[in-house]
């Protein structure tokens, strides 16, 4: 039977049974024909050089990445035999350096009882004596998610290759009574307080969100407190909650037990309603168990994202190592599954980013690892090149569809600004970069990056800002508008965008992007605002990808200088 024909077995997204009164419900496509059908061949042709990304098949949510005894751990859910998602296993790759991979067996995968019908996303903790232990979600034979825990079975392995589910404890924590047995996932890192344990599991109660809290005195025994850290109605499920704090100031990043009134608290979740991650920064009452987001912080899809773009089921962790806070995300796929079926994989994880809390202490900073810039290979520069009207001037010298490149645009004037429509909402970033796009001039802006560019602009990924003036201040829009990224049909090629909140005092702004191959992953005015897109270009592929500086503003810009690097490919997982 043709792909194309298969295809039209597809089950939707939310697929329904009983189950004690209550609805089973997926939060992936469900693609059965497809689950165990092995890629024979892989194509080469979009895969990333420098991303985490396994040989085959399908990828998603990272689990739980940690750093024990000199080694990162990566768990991430896999699945062994398809490019579609099924047959779920926690897969298992360790790194000293979060760069160059080694690939294990999987650590953890449907074996008991408590987990036969999945084992799901979950957190890891590093408990006193130096003993890592996993928390996750299991799905039992009634579609109930349970939470379970898994232990490494040799402690004095470097790599902890084995890990085992004591069946007799497992589950350590079931659904009760009011709880929706069918949407009780992703158990969070835990932190110790006051004698306690402490953890989250993500769930809804009709369309409120819900960050269930649990305390344990010896992490096997949970009870559930009588109310959670947080809610918020009209949600909807809340997926991979994590929950952590930050310094006020400074990059450093703190242990998850860390308190007191040195730190705020992040709380993050996953809206399964628009697979988009969105957190809030406020303050952890320890002496109730609550969390309360300051007022300059949202609850839900108006609230802020880490990433504007293609990324979701985010998960950080503590590196002590180097006293930081390390983000990973899950960057899906744009394609249509017939075409995940033929290439024979799906997805790949985000770079790694250090995370701390923006002076403002209103929102978050993000920036790549500095291990990514290991692989940093030629180098060209630009400095003080003028960008008139019109103007694409091509960074030549470098591997355009594999590189890193960094660039500090000046703004000459900021007299001639286009006027913030009262009409636009400062909620849609998308919606204003869609109606505005790459072409449409302005006074200060269109200007940026055209990534993954054909020689005669046929394909073109722009990342750009725009600059408005409302009555108060000015505006500044980041945009990554894949919308003329591929001549190829049947592709989702959103323009994803997002507000930066920059003081333009000195007329500057940056931005940094990661381009490999298939997507492209930004960083404007210093991590303020992220957007990572995927995108498939048919021409501006391999040594056929370009590389410009642009300007489509009525107002002349000033690339004050660019750096760009060709980016070597790390050593593979095997």
């Amino acid at each position: 039977m043709a792909v194309s024909e298969l295809l039209s077995l597809t089950l939707f997204i939310t697929f329904l049974c009983p189950v004690n009164n209550g609805r089973v419900e997926a939060t992936h496509e469900i693609y059965p024909q497809f689950q165990s059908l092995s890629a024979v061949s892989v194509h080469q042709l979009h895969r990333t050089a420098f991303h985490f990304q396994p040989p085959k098949n399908w990828i998603n949510d990272p689990n739980a990445p940690m750093y024990y005894n000199g080694i990162y751990h990566f768990f991430y859910q896999y699945n062994p035999k398809g490019a579609v998602w099924g047959n779920i296993v926690w897969a298992h790759s360790v790194s000293k350096d979060m760069i160059n991979w080694k690939a294990l067996e999987p650590a953890i995968y449907p074996s008991h009882r408590f987990d036969r019908k999945g084992a799901w996303s979950g957190s890891a903790t590093i408990l006193p004596g130096n003993k890592p232990i996993i928390l996750y979600t299991g799905v039992d034979p009634s579609d109930r998610q349970v939470q379970n825990y898994a232990v490494p079975a040799n402690l004095s392995d470097p790599y902890l290759r084995k890990w085992i589910k004591p069946a007799g404890l497992n589950p350590v924590v079931d659904p009760e009574a009011g709880v929706n047995a069918s949407a009780f996932r992703d158990p969070t890192t835990a932190w110790w307080l006051s004698g306690h344990w402490r953890m989250v599991v993500g769930s809804k109660r009709n369309h409120r969100g819900m960050a269930y809290l649990y305390r344990s005195r010896d992490f096997i025994h949970w009870i559930k407190a009588k109310h959670p850290l947080h809610s918020a109605p009209h949600t909807g499920m809340w997926e991979c909650p994590d929950f952590y704090p930050v310094l006020l100031s400074g990059r450093q990043g703190l242990d998850t037990s860390v308190v007191g009134k040195q730190v705020k608290h992040v709380l993050k979740v996953s809206l399964d309603v628009t697979r988009y991650d969105y957190y809030t920064v406020g303050t952890y009452l320890t002496n109730e168990d609550r969390y309360v987001p300051d007022n300059t912080s949202v609850d839900g899809w108006a609230g802020i994202r880490y990433d504007y773009g293609n990324f979701y089921a985010s998960k950080t962790f503590f590196d002590p190592a180097k006293k930081r806070r390390i983000l990973w995300g899950w960057v899906n796929e744009s394609d249509t599954t017939s075409d995940d079926v033929r290439k024979g994989w799906a997805g790949i994880q985000a770079i790694p980013r250090i995370v701390w809390l923006d002076p403002s202490q209103r929102q978050l900073m993000q920036w790549p690892i500095q291990e990514l810039e290991t692989l940093r290979g030629t180098n060209v520069k630009m400095n003080h090149q003028m960008l008139k009207t019109g103007d694409h001037i091509e960074v030549k010298g470098i591997s355009a569809a594999q590189a890193d490149v960094d660039v500090t645009f000046y703004i000459p004037s900021l007299d001639k600004v286009e006027a913030f429509n009262l009409g636009w909402s400062l909620t849609d970033a998308q919606l204003l970069c869609a109606k505005k796009g790459s072409k449409v001039q302005g006074g200060i802006g269109p200007f940026g990056l055209l990534a993954l560019a054909s020689e005669n602009l046929e394909e073109y990924t722009p990342v750009f800002f725009r600059i408005f003036k409302s009555s108060q201040k000015h505006i500044v829009l980041l945009c990554s508008d894949a919308r003329s990224s591929s001549l190829k049909d049947g592709l989702y090629k959103p323009s994803f965008a997002g507000f930066v909140d920059v003081d333009l005092t000195d007329k500057k702004l940056s931005l940094r992007s990661l381009i490999d191959h298939s997507v492209v992953e930004s960083f404007g005015a210093g991590g303020k605002t992220c957007i990572t897109s995927r995108v498939y270009p048919t021409l501006a592929v391999l040594e056929n990808a370009h590389l410009y500086a642009f300007n489509n503003g009525t107002e002349t810009i000033i690339v004050e200088n660019l750096n760009a690097w060709s980016m070597k490919k790390p050593l593979r997982m095997n």
